[in-house]
């Protein structure tokens, strides 16, 4: 089994992922979605947590071997961002959404050198959009962003184009696909809710069941 399929359904397993096409979830943004990954319920799982290092470390060696240090996008990924980090044995900080609105005002914590090669770990991407704010944030604190790992990602369009617009490169473990594969194959969901997740998928932002 591919590492994308086996993570989907490791994910499934412990209930990090959630799918109900007839009962969609409401997001944060409004948004209306047959779907809901919750990927920090990881970190409570000792061999699945230790999984998930090794692949992000995997993927970071085979496509960013020339990475001289970490950072993690906060809150999701300043975990896997450390473990992975530590495993590698290279520096590690992590980016906040915004600077600090007091003390020394930071919004990249720890310290890497300027001109580093670095790539980020991210837990799930979705619209790309505070993944890729913390891209800019290492840009213009003088670092080079070499790539991106992250465990999942919804694969939208909206995100590929603005990952593609960033000339930020993105690998994960696992996507939206594997997971309706590996959730058909159980029976976790029917033959049939399978078009009506691929067509959530193409506009999620306007869909509605």
């Amino acid at each position: 089994m591919e590492i994308k399929n086996q993570f989907a359904k490791k994910l499934m397993d412990i209930k990090a992922i959630k799918l109900q096409p007839n009962e969609p979830f409401t997001w944060a943004s409004g948004w209306k979605s047959p779907i809901y990954t919750d990927n920090r319920k990881t970190l409570s799982f000792p061999r699945l947590r230790s999984f998930v290092k090794l692949e992000l470390c995997h993927a970071i060696q085979e496509n960013f071997p020339e990475a001289e240090a970490v950072a993690g996008v906060a809150t999701g990924a300043i975990a896997q961002g450390a473990l992975v980090a530590e495993e590698l044995g290279l520096p590690y900080s992590y980016v906040r959404p915004k600077p600090k609105d007091h003390g020394m005002g930071n919004q990249v914590e720890g310290e890497i050198e300027k001109g580093a090669k670095v790539v980020v770990v991210e837990d799930l991407i979705s619209t790309g959009g505070s993944s890729l704010k913390a891209v800019q944030a290492l840009r213009d604190y003088g670092v080079e962003v070499i790539g991106m790992v992250a465990s999942f990602t919804y694969g939208f369009p909206v995100a590929e184009k603005a990952f593609e617009e960033a000339g930020v490169k993105l690998i994960t473990l696992s996507n939206y696909e594997a997971v309706i594969e590996e959730a058909a194959k159980t029976g976790y969901i029917k033959e049939e809710d399978k078009a009506v997740l691929a067509e959530w998928r193409k506009s999620p932002e306007t869909w509605k069941k």
